[in-house]
């Protein structure tokens, strides 16, 4: 909603809004000491990319009840694909970093940061002109607590040898 709203006052397509907002966004990274990783820039060019691409084949869906399950199926997946993508440990897209990074330095939990952020993005867009409806709401009140709730499924655990430290006789 946020770039659906920015959209209106910019001449850039939604998914390169998505592209740019991404890497303005690595500028709050800086003060959290956030270290971008190799899925961050992949993010940054690639989320947007997809999004043009996808609006350009997908047909809008009439029925209801499939848009409602697409919601429901699609909020959920990107929760759980956001929980994969960070778990891996290549680097966190630029929003997800940000959210990240606001839990190291707060010690909130994903729920409560990535809950907030959704909140404060959605009054954004809405002053923006963007467009507030149940998937809105429904995406910045679950989305955090999907993504904390698989997290811990898919975090990649360093399993190299630890050297033990010597032992003093």
């Amino acid at each position: 909603m946020f770039h659906q709203g920015l959209s209106t006052h910019v001449g850039l397509s939604f998914g390169m809004l998505v592209n740019v907002v991404g890497a303005v966004v690595l500028l709050l990274w800086i003060p959290l000491r956030q270290k971008p990783g190799i899925g961050t820039i992949a993010n940054i060019f690639t989320i947007g990319t997809a999004v043009d691409l996808a609006l350009l084949v997908l047909p809008e869906i009439e029925s209801l009840p499939l848009r409602t399950t697409a919601l429901v199926a699609g909020v959920v997946l990107n929760g759980v694909a956001g929980a994969m993508y960070i778990g891996a440990g290549l680097g966190p897209g630029p929003r997800d970093g940000l959210m990240t990074g606001l839990c190291k330095r707060t010690g909130w939990s994903i729920r409560v940061v990535r809950t907030a952020i959704e909140f404060t993005v959605l009054a954004v867009g809405w002053l923006l002109g963007g467009t507030v409806g149940v998937g809105t709401i429904l995406y910045a009140i679950t989305i955090g607590p999907i993504v904390q709730a698989f997290l811990p499924l898919f975090t990649v655990r360093d399993r190299s040898p630890q050297k033990s430290a010597p032992v003093n006789a």
